[in-house]
């Protein structure tokens, strides 16, 4: 049985939840898992965690962290976010000041845009004639192509060393599709669908359909690979921006973000918990078909239930984004170089605590053969 990095699994999965901004933090995350040797064997993501899964999979593993990094610092190198860093370093004693800069660089940067990502519809669509493709976003994603193609060896990715997907919403029929590097040819549009969020961004053509954003209908790729991906002893570090758990909300403005958050979160936790019942299901089975005399292991029904049960395993280490309270409903469209560089120490830092419980590195000894760990900052006694 092959072996990835070295440890007792199959597969290492990463999977990397939209959100924007925020995507920063799973830059710091890949950071913590390439210094601890890990190296993911497949990358999922949706939206910008796409566009994050397509620079590791697209650039050597010796280079991956450094792209990401000069990605996250071209995307926030912006002519706003330089002097709100000068004051923001005159409000540091208070959320309220943090606060304020945070706004000012989210409200520059629906004004003005953000370099190599998008920029403002000029005059905006409502000017635009019906049916015109400016007719149908505030935004122009045109440059984000150049940036892809700077940052990702789209020819790497197709030799195949790394699986990627990347999920994105059919608009004409609401289904949900991935575009995956073991059926396809993978392009700059295929990233660009997955993270066309309308109405800011316009949809994307491939091969005479049109695609938004997968977070419309699924925020994250866990079920995909979990679910839908070959059976495979996995680890699988789920990375999400949104966290489903969060405080009563106490003004208006946190109502907004908690309405974000809840939305976008796409019930991780519940698709876990669902994933659980099914494991437990397929042990159970492997366990019974396995005690079945000869005669009635060739019964058609026994073969059907041979086929459905085994003895994979899963470990599933959840890494979430924890809101700070300064931060508000724009915190996924505030792209300063300030809060790209509190993001990123925040995925580095979970996910080096993570890893400092050496169970979520070993095969998990259930009857059930899954191990979901959550440590929300927590130190191993």
């Amino acid at each position: 049985m092959k072996r990835a990095d070295g440890l007792p699994f199959e597969r290492i999965a990463l999977l990397l939840q939209g959100g924007g901004a925020l995507g920063a933090y799973q830059g710091g995350v890949y950071q913590a898992l390439a210094e601890a040797g890990i190296h993911p064997t497949w990358v999922a993501g949706i939206s910008i965690g796409s566009l994050n899964a397509a620079i590791i999979a697209g650039n050597a593993p010796d280079s991956r962290v450094d792209a990401l990094r000069h990605f996250w610092e071209y995307i926030t190198s912006t002519p706003q976010s330089d002097p709100w860093s000068v004051v923001a370093r005159m409000f540091m004693n208070g959320d309220a000041g943090r606060r304020l800069v945070n706004q000012m660089s989210a409200a520059a940067a629906l004004t003005v845009g953000v370099p190599g990502f998008f920029k403002p519809r000029l005059p905006p669509p409502t000017f635009e004639p019906s049916g015109s493709p400016a007719a149908l976003s505030y935004y122009d994603t045109q440059s984000l192509v150049g940036t892809l193609e700077r940052f990702v060896d789209f020819d790497r990715i197709n030799a195949g060393d790394m699986r990627l997907s990347a999920g994105a919403t059919n608009v004409r029929t609401g289904n949900f599709i991935y575009f995956d590097s073991t059926t396809r040819q993978i392009g700059p549009e295929h990233i660009m669908a997955s993270a066309a969020l309308p109405p800011g961004f316009p949809p994307i053509e491939i091969e005479g359909e049109h695609y938004w954003d997968g977070g419309l209908v699924s925020n994250t790729p866990l079920e995909w690979v979990l679910q839908f991906g070959p059976r495979e002893d996995t680890l699988a570090f789920e990375v999400d921006l949104w966290s489903s758990q969060g405080r009563f909300p106490r003004s208006i403005m946190e109502v907004a973000t908690r309405e974000k958050e809840i939305q976008f979160s796409s019930r991780t936790r519940d698709n876990t918990d669902r994933f659980g019942e099914v494991q437990r299901l397929r042990h159970a089975v492997a366990r019974l078909i396995a005690q079945l005399p000869p005669k009635l292991k060739h019964d058609a029904d026994a073969a059907s239930l041979d086929a459905f049960g085994d003895r994979k395993v899963y470990n599933i280490a959840h890494l979430i984004y924890r809101t700070k309270r300064y931060e508000g409903d724009s915190k996924d469209y505030e792209f300063s170089r300030l809060s790209m560089h509190d993001h990123w120490k925040s995925g580095y830092n979970d996910t080096v605590r993570t890893l400092r419980h050496p169970e979520v590195l070993k095969r998990p000894q259930s009857a059930d053969g899954l191990a979901i760990f959550d440590f929300a900052g927590q130190d191993p006694a």
